[in-house]
């Protein structure tokens, strides 16, 4: 399950993965970015919610950056748990979007 937040402008779109960051969650996180009328121009992905990622996850954020525009995409990926973190750190995601 996801939550989805816009900004008032449109300009950052916000997505907030709810329990597991798996292959269950493959269509409707394509969904949520690419069905908009508009594309964002700054993508937030807030794990605050979410308990674990595999490599599902991880192929489905290498989606997202590819679709905001690649080594240009402004992607950011908030609240991390030290898990989670530290899965992306051994992918080497620090190297292709920001977390902070």
């Amino acid at each position: 399950m996801f939550k989805i937040e816009e900004s008032a402008d449109g300009a950052t779109l916000t997505i907030i993965p709810v329990g597991r960051f798996d292959a269950r969650m493959h269509r409707t996180f394509l969904e949520a970015y690419t069905t908009r009328p508009v594309p964002s121009s700054h993508y937030v992905v807030d794990f605050a919610q979410t308990e674990y990622i595999d490599s599902t996850g991880l192929g489905m954020l290498l989606k997202l950056r590819e679709f905001a525009g690649g080594g240009k995409a402004r992607v950011h990926l908030l609240k991390c748990s030290p898990q989670i973190k530290s899965i992306l750190s051994i992918a080497n995601f620090h190297s292709l979007v920001t977390i902070p």
